[in-house]
């Protein structure tokens, strides 16, 4: 007869101890998702500003213009011109008025000459923001600040002059830049021009603003 095993020979199963964490791993790890949270926040933010500009696609007979309209900092002068674009104001319109290294001024003439009538025009709204950079969009107006209506230029390079207190004290209001087709805008502004409709700078051939549509409003 097999003799019994003593009790303390039995083999008595120990838990097994938790293992001691480093703290400073803890933290370390609290950081870095801190981190990540801070730089995926503001790159979201950055994206959905960007996505909430208004996108004018100004499309011509030389191709397509595409202009990121500066809403957030210039609310008036932009709403101004998206209610022309949405109305179809430029439907047909001509640049009328093309200066190499200059700019390409359009949205008041018909290809005979014809002036398009207008809205009642706006104030001047100057952001310093917003600078006369290359491919810049700005409103066109007489020498009174506050007469622009419907017409726009583009800048072709920089125009520091525009700016107020260069050609003009007031300046002229920029309210957005070009971020696709700035080849377009060269090649208009390199046209052949003569005087045409009694007005200088006219391209010999009609440049044509077939249609003016504004994406994310």
């Amino acid at each position: 007869m097999a003799a019994k095993k003593s009790s303390s020979s039995r083999k008595r199963s120990k838990p097994v101890a938790p293992k001691k964490t480093n703290p400073n791993i803890k933290i370390i790890g609290i950081l870095a998702v801190i981190v990540i949270v801070i730089i995926v926040s503001a790159v979201f933010l950055i994206t959905r500003g960007a996505e909430e500009n208004p996108i004018a696609v100004i499309n011509t007979s030389m191709g397509t213009i595409r202009v990121e309209l500066y809403q957030d900092k210039v609310p008036n002068t932009c709403e101004n011109f998206i209610n022309y674009a949405n109305d179809g104001f430029y439907d047909g319109l001509v640049f009328h008025r093309v200066i190499d290294d200059f700019m390409i001024q359009g949205g008041g003439f018909y290809p005979n000459g014809t002036k398009k009538d207008t809205k009642d025009p706006i104030d001047l709204e100057i952001n310093e923001e917003v600078r006369h950079v290359d491919g810049a969009i700005a409103m066109a107006r007489t020498s009174d600040p506050n007469s622009a209506t419907g017409q726009f230029f583009i800048n072709d390079g920089p125009q520091p002059d525009l700016e107020p207190g260069g050609v003009d004290p007031n300046g002229y209001a920029a309210f957005g830049v070009v971020i696709e087709g700035i080849e377009i805008v060269r090649a208009i502004a390199s046209v052949d021009t003569n005087t045409k409709n009694n007005m200088q700078n006219w391209p010999v051939e009609d440049v044509t603003i077939n249609s003016i549509i504004i994406e994310n409003q």
